[in-house]
């Protein structure tokens, strides 16, 4: 009688780390651990670039030395996942994050296309499981940003869910004084949506 075959192993972060030290995995490998997976981040296109950027610009500027702007850098949030969101702002100075990981972000930032079910279901119940208290989404298909917050820890969702529309402005949980015209971070009207 033949065997199921057994499942794969769950990697935590510890592992997940020593991956790299092991060579297994390179530095510049587009991945992310995410509920003990290792899952590859597909290339980015010019899209998605270029959103990252003007994202990350236009909170910096918003914000500026409030908070420790990250863009596409490793987020330890639990036992077993490492995601590398788009845009993160962390509490703290950079001084905080130079012996150690960041483990939890006043807001992240998602830039999705063809990743959005993903950011929608994995990643917006690993980042309420973490206690983030806001997450956006900035959905590329619709040209809306989605925004969640409220965290549940237990239920590992967000309770406030809801999309601004691009004539929008609105505020950031953590620094409620912060007014961000949802337009400055869409991408323009004629933009080609099959780039992600």
């Amino acid at each position: 009688m033949a065997q199921a075959p057994q499942p794969e192993p769950l990697f935590t972060t510890e592992r997940y780390f020593a991956l790299v030290d092991e060579g297994v995995l390179q530095p510049d490998d587009r991945v992310e651990l995410l509920e003990g997976v290792v899952v590859a981040m597909p290339p980015q296109g010019i899209v998605h670039s270029a959103l990252v950027a003007v994202v990350a610009k236009q909170l910096w500027k918003l914000v500026g030395e409030r908070a420790v702007l990250r863009s596409q850098s490793p987020l330890v949030v639990g036992a077993r996942s490492v995601p590398e969101p788009d845009v993160a702002l962390l509490p703290g100075t950079d001084a905080d994050y130079f012996k150690r990981y960041p483990d939890s972000a006043l807001l992240v930032v998602e830039v999705a296309n063809s990743s959005l079910p993903q950011d929608r279901l994995t990643k917006a119940a690993i980042y309420a499981s973490a206690g983030i208290p806001e997450y956006w989404i900035v959905n590329v298909r619709d040209r809306a940003l989605e925004i969640l917050r409220e965290p549940d820890r237990r239920l590992r969702l967000y309770a406030n869910r809801r999309t601004a529309a691009p004539d929008e402005v609105v505020t950031l949980a953590a620094l409620p004084d912060v007014h961000v015209p949802v337009a400055s971070i869409l991408p323009p009207e004629e933009t080609d949506e099959s780039e992600d």
